[in-house]
């Protein structure tokens, strides 16, 4: 699973998304996974994911707000989750990290190490 940053589906959108989920399938097509935008507690960015066709979205707001957003969701073949699910590898703090420092991050996470 590929997770963007916290609530970046309220700050970046979910047009950006898509596109970054596009280069990297361009760029590893072999490559299988669930792309994951986090919406936060924003009913609208979740709704416009939904729209633009993000797989799977993550809404942390109320209860009776997610249940009818996944109705939605799931009539378009998306999943929504209410939590965030746990990471492997957050490159978050690693933002301004040089190129190479990042492949060996996730090397060590794909060896197993």
């Amino acid at each position: 699973m590929l997770a963007s940053a916290l609530e970046a589906g309220i700050y970046g959108g979910p047009g950006w998304w898509c596109g970054l989920i596009a280069a990297a399938s361009t760029a590893v097509p072999a490559a299988r996974s669930t792309a994951l935008l986090d919406c936060g507690d924003d009913a609208g960015a979740a709704q416009g994911a939904i729209r633009a066709g993000v797989e799977a979205i993550v809404f942390t707001g109320p209860a009776d707000v997610a249940e009818r957003l996944a109705d939605v969701a799931g009539q378009r073949g998306a999943r929504l989750f209410t939590n965030r699910p746990a990471t492997d590898l957050d490159l978050g703090d690693s933002f301004f990290a040089p190129p190479e420092a990042l492949r060996q991050r996730c090397a060590a996470l794909l060896a197993g190490d």
